[in-house]
């Protein structure tokens, strides 16, 4: 195995250093991980903004079913309606013969 360059042994020497330097007790996720919660918190605004503006486009009315409608107009009518188109029904001849 080569030998390492100056620079390589110059560097571990400063990374052992820094890492006798850290309190193996009192571990912290340091400005990287702020950065990260930092970068996610705002993804996480951006989407929300942009979801209340998508809702807001939204047309929630609701366009009313016809058949809804006739079925209302024929309850309303009363028992006697329904009794005479349960009787109009019957009276109809069956498809089979």
């Amino acid at each position: 195995m080569p030998d390492m360059s100056a620079s390589a042994s110059l560097a571990m020497t400063h990374l052992v250093s820094f890492a006798k330097e850290v309190d193996e007790d009192k571990v912290t996720p340091g400005v990287l991980g702020f950065i990260v919660f930092a970068a996610m918190a705002l993804a996480v605004w951006a989407l929300m903004k942009s979801m209340s503006r998508h809702m807001n486009r939204v047309d929630f009315t609701q366009v009313p079913d016809p058949e809804a409608e006739q079925a209302e107009t024929e309850a309303e009518s009363g028992p006697k309606g329904s009794a005479e188109s349960a009787a109009g029904s019957a009276k109809k001849p069956s498809a089979n013969g």
